[in-house]
């Protein structure tokens, strides 16, 4: 286990927004950024796309992530290609990784309903542990207020998980 690096992800997935309610999907994209904490520096970043086997991508997901059914139809493969992409490019089970929130359940569950071994063996939820580190008893903040809340610049847009797991990094950097 390299304790010295800390693979952070953010997962984004199929989703629909009717009556005010949301759901949400299958994977659709997966944003990794990789930091070396002695070096306090992101050194490798990487973006895959994910074809969904059941949903479609609505409007609504389009609008909000900015990921459209030409870009996973031209540049998305399967999550168990994904998932051995992302063993061999950041050590699957060799590192730790790091979400706000509890990515690595969804992941898990989509791996065990897809019959894929599931590559994380020790995580990090970066929200729960800016709570307790800012002393938020029962408060639940979102990624970019937090990071903006330690003055670090949020760059690029949201709901991207590309751009929201280097944001995720860089606020690692300062939590780590």
């Amino acid at each position: 286990m390299n304790h010295n690096r800390v693979v952070c992800f953010d997962l984004e997935m199929c989703c629909w927004n009717e009556d005010g309610v949301g759901t949400t999907g299958e994977i659709i994209e997966i944003g990794l950024a990789e930091i070396d904490l002695g070096r306090q520096e992101v050194v490798k970043r990487a973006q895959y796309y994910v074809k969904p086997v059941n949903d479609d991508i609505s409007k609504f997901c389009v609008e909000l992530t900015g990921i459209t059914p030409r870009i996973v139809e031209k540049q998305g493969r399967p999550l168990e290609a994904v998932i051995k992409t992302m063993i061999k490019n950041f050590g699957g089970a060799n590192k730790i990784y790091a979400a706000w929130g509890r990515d690595d359940l969804i992941l898990k569950e989509e791996c065990e309903q897809k019959g894929i071994d599931f590559p994380i063996k020790e995580f990090v939820n970066l929200a729960t542990l800016f709570r307790i580190q800012n002393r938020m008893k029962d408060k639940r903040i979102g990624h970019k207020q937090a990071q903006e809340s330690k003055n670090i610049e949020w760059e690029g847009r949201q709901h991207s998980g590309f751009v929201d797991a280097y944001n995720l990094a860089k606020l690692a950097l300062t939590m780590l």
